[in-house]
């Protein structure tokens, strides 16, 4: 489905939310703090690119699917880093994994065990986390909130106010020898254009952009249907236009057993007007399931995600990819029996 990965590389600092100031006196700023932006932010980029394009915009309407936010390292254009799953703790010295005991409780041997590492190797999918520790193959997130000092300007000229002039506002700033990756059907630049600058996110900022080949290492996980465990690797939105839950309500595969965190805001705009707030469950999140969907996440029904303006699917909402989860063998899996 997928065939391209779009990598942006950031350009100075970029801000963490539209609304999370900071002062002396309030220095909660960053509850609010949002980053990277939601592969939504990427599919208006789509539009703006070919606005003027009538029969390109009606073919976006129709068949773009986009998906992400991930990261990379900015030399290699081979490798893309993905949320671990919840069911893997990797810290500094030591790892842990989650299963599941006859009573379909979740267990493991060292629950005071936090993880250091939240992202790894698409390459290192599903195996040990002893493994993924050895190889020193897990990452932070590569990006960091700090304060910046802003500049209040006056209305009718560029100068700041006379008065409270300056204040703090919440901004990231990425490491510079990595980039933002998200997975596209369409390639951004559709008559083989030189890689250029544009202006992404609710802010504007000024990126540079490269379309690259979908690697084929990736395009293995993705094709690969998902059974009864799998783990977001995005966040995601289920349910109706005014309710969001933690697993789709029609669907036939029972309520999922669930390792995840408290629910993460998604916020995109619809029609480039209107500016949507939900929330989702967060990337990294495991689910094990009753039954085996037994497709591939591109092939699951659209009515599981909300529609407002469009379908969260078209924005890779939700996206998963199996995982292996002990105390879920094989037979049982046949059996539909955890």
């Amino acid at each position: 489905m997928f065939k391209f990965q779009i990598r942006i590389h950031p350009l100075g600092m970029l801000y963490g939310s539209s609304g999370g100031f900071l002062s002396p006196d309030n220095l909660v700023g960053r509850s609010g703090a949002k980053f990277p932006p939601e592969a939504a932010t990427l599919a208006g980029l789509f539009f703006r690119t070919r606005y003027h394009q009538p029969k390109e915009k009606k073919e976006l309407k129709e068949n773009l699917r986009v998906a992400g936010p991930f990261w990379a390292e900015t030399k290699d254009k081979s490798e893309i880093y993905v949320p671990i799953p919840w069911s893997t703790i990797v810290g500094k010295d030591k790892t842990d994994r989650w299963e599941l005991d006859d009573r379909k409780v979740w267990q493991r041997k060292n629950p005071e065990l936090d993880p250091d590492f939240s992202w790894q190797p698409i390459s290192t999918w599903n195996i040990e986390p002893d493994a993924i520790q050895s190889n020193e193959s897990a990452e932070k997130s590569p990006w960091e909130f700090i304060p910046i000092l802003h500049p209040k300007m006056q209305t009718h000229q560029r100068s700041v106010v006379a008065e409270d002039g300056l204040f703090l506002e919440n901004a990231v700033q990425m490491e510079p020898d990595k980039c933002l990756v998200y997975l596209s059907t369409h390639e951004l630049q559709p008559h083989e254009l030189e890689p250029g600058w544009y202006r992404f996110g609710g802010e504007n900022h000024l990126v540079e952009i490269e379309c690259l080949p979908l690697d084929d290492n990736f395009q293995k996980w993705l094709n690969q249907p998902i059974e009864r465990t799998f783990a977001l690797i995005a966040p995601a939105v289920w349910g109706s236009q005014r309710y969001s839950y933690r697993y789709p309500q029609n669907w036939d595969f029972g309520e999922p057993l669930m390792l995840t965190d408290k629910p993460v805001p998604y916020r995109y705009r619809a029609g480039g007007r209107l500016g949507r707030g939900r929330y989702a469950v967060p990337a990294g999140s495991v689910y094990v399931l009753d039954r085996p969907i037994g497709k591939p996440w591109y092939d699951w029904p659209s009515e599981w995600f909300p529609t407002e303006g469009f379908n969260l699917k078209d924005v890779g909402c939700g996206l998963c990819l199996p995982v292996d989860i002990p105390g879920v063998s094989d037979e049982n899996n046949e059996k539909g029996v955890a």
